[in-house]
């Protein structure tokens, strides 16, 4: 609690006591004083208390933030596992078959090449 939410609190109480004064004893200055207390009261307790959920959220930028880092790092980490085991087995399977792992690098250049120059009439 800071020290607008405890003063917005305290006036709000006070307006309130005052405007039950102002109703016992019937005088109208003492109702809107104690009513006027009352709104300004609660708009500074509100403050306040807005003023503390900023300050939380603020405090706790840094964990947020950590944690946020640790799972990007782990994903991270994941998504260079995955490819390590990829290339791996493609590097096992070109040793494995050689010869058609040329003859399919062969038929992609070709590809390329015909796309790019077009056919020759």
């Amino acid at each position: 609690m800071n020290k607008d939410e405890f003063q917005g609190g305290a006036r709000y109480v006070g307006g309130k006591v005052e405007k039950a004064i102002g109703d016992t004893v019937n005088s109208r200055d003492w109702q809107v004083d104690g009513v006027v207390d009352q709104v300004a009261g609660g708009a500074q307790n509100l403050y306040g208390r807005a003023k503390s959920a900023i300050n939380d959220a603020v405090d706790g930028a840094p964990e947020l933030a950590e944690k946020i880092g640790s799972e990007a790092r782990d994903a991270g980490e994941r998504a260079a596992e995955v490819a390590r085991r990829g290339a791996a087995s493609a590097q096992a399977s070109a040793q494995e078959a050689p010869v058609l792992w040329a003859l399919g690098a062969a038929a992609v250049g070709y590809g390329i090449a015909w796309l790019v120059h077009g056919r020759r009439d």
